[in-house]
């Protein structure tokens, strides 16, 4: 079990340390490495260069951190625990293989989730990107690390908030929201899952993370594109004709989920996503973006994007 003395920092430092330093060339490779043959090992095969100007170029991640444990997974990226070798500092990587990215489409909503973090100044209430950088088989986002788990998870321990405790998360969200409409930006996914504590203390600081559905808007500026989480959607989401205003709507679905511990539309059975899902069954695109399907009380916790 281990000393428990000792700080989840330590402990993931020691485990970075112990697991990887001693690697050898024969090492067991990642996940994110590309096999022998692939895109941009030869065979005068066209390689893949999704960050351009927005990331550094890279040999292999490995040559400046070192990944460890696997910390989150989605549908394009898994997150490791990772250290700089330099400083030693710990970090969280997020590597998004080259292989998923299938469309042009795919690969500007990379480019737009990097050039997005870029644009937002920083924020204690917003999740720092450390550096962005591609090689053959992947593009990594170095963030830095949030040890305190999700506020889903803090949530479902708790079965809801008291007033001042809600009304304390719920100021970091607002503040998170205006800082993005401020400088131009839509988030289109706020819901629990996407704010991460820094530390597992009670009164930790509260990070906004996850910008792979955010966009670049304009004053007046409307979208019809379908994204987000069915609990969290706003009406205008589903009428193909919304703008900055959709994060405040989910904000406020937040906040009733913090005060009573089920969503405001809940049925109890599904009946509010099959009613999102049947409006969308003339839709010809679907794509899943950060998939999980985590469930409390009936809800579902998959984020959509059409």
């Amino acid at each position: 079990m281990g000393n428990c003395c000792r700080s989840p920092a330590a402990v993931a430092r020691e485990d970075v340390s112990s697991s990887h330093f001693p690697a050898s060339n024969n090492a067991k490779k990642k996940p994110h490495q590309p096999r022998n043959g692939a895109a941009g090992g030869g065979g005068g095969q066209k390689r893949l260069a999704v960050l351009g100007e927005e990331g550094c170029e890279v040999t292999g991640i490995d040559d400046k951190y070192v990944l460890d444990r696997e910390l989150g997974r989605g549908e394009f990226g898994v997150t490791y625990l990772c250290m700089d070798r330099d400083t030693k500092e710990l970090l969280a990587c997020k590597s998004i293989s080259k292989r998923k990215l299938r469309t042009a489409v795919d690969v500007e909503d990379v480019r737009r989730e990097v050039a997005i973090m870029r644009h937002l100044p920083k924020s204690p209430s917003i999740v720092s990107l450390r550096e962005a950088c591609e090689d053959e088989g992947a593009v990594h986002l170095v963030m830095e690390l949030c040890e305190g788990g999700e506020l889903f998870d803090r949530i479902v321990a708790r079965g809801h908030y008291t007033e001042r405790a809600a009304a304390n998360v719920t100021r970091t969200i607002v503040e998170v929201v205006q800082l993005c409409h401020r400088h131009g930006v839509i988030h289109r996914d706020l819901k629990p899952e996407n704010f991460l504590f820094a530390n597992k203390k009670e009164n930790s600081p509260l990070k906004a993370i996850d910008f792979g559905l955010s966009i670049f808007f304009k004053p007046g500026e409307k979208f019809s594109e379908i994204v987000g989480s069915p609990y969290y959607m706003a009406p205008e989401v589903l009428k193909r004709n919304y703008g900055p205003e959709i994060d405040i709507w989910s904000t406020g679905v937040i906040l009733h989920i913090l005060l009573c511990g089920v969503p405001p539309f809940w049925a109890g059975n599904f009946v509010v996503e099959l009613v999102i899902f049947l409006s969308l069954l003339s839709v010809t695109t679907l794509t899943f973006k950060n998939c999980r399907n985590r469930t409390r009380g009936g809800t579902s916790h998959t984020s959509w994007k059409y």
